[in-house]
């Protein structure tokens, strides 16, 4: 039995018992079961899935992160990550959370813009009146 913990920034999306882990590296992909030995791996941006203790297959989307294997326990820390048992579903609700959070990246980097170039301004008028 494997403990399985995927966290993001801001929450625990998985901490549970399950028979194996499939995920995919920077090398590829591959699978971990209660046996094999310890395991450091780059993920990069795709589905991990899992076996629960009943059989059912979970999946879940991460964005880039790392997993590590350590004993019986498997980490997996990614910037975002969304679960979903069914595929098709999953699919749509990746789609329409992260095209939500890439528009509020938009929306703060526009305003992010903003704030500099009026902190620019404020210094070139300074400049300009110091003189």
């Amino acid at each position: 039995m494997i403990r399985l913990k995927v966290l993001t920034p801001t929450q625990t999306l998985v901490d549970e018992s399950v028979i194996k882990v499939h995920a995919e590296g920077r090398e590829g992909a591959f699978c971990l079961l209660p046996r094999h030995r310890d395991w450091v791996a780059a993920l990069v941006p795709g589905i991990v899935s899992f076996t629960t203790l009943t059989g059912q297959e979970q999946f879940v989307a991460v964005d880039q992160g790392v997993l590590t294997k350590c004993g019986a326990e498997v980490l997996i820390a990614v910037r975002r990550a969304v679960r979903e048992g069914d595929l098709a579903r999953l699919k749509q609700v990746v789609d329409m959370e992260f095209r939500q959070l890439d528009e509020q990246e938009k929306i703060a980097r526009s305003a992010l813009a903003r704030l500099e170039a009026g902190i620019i301004r404020r210094f070139l008028e300074q400049d300009e009146t110091g003189r």
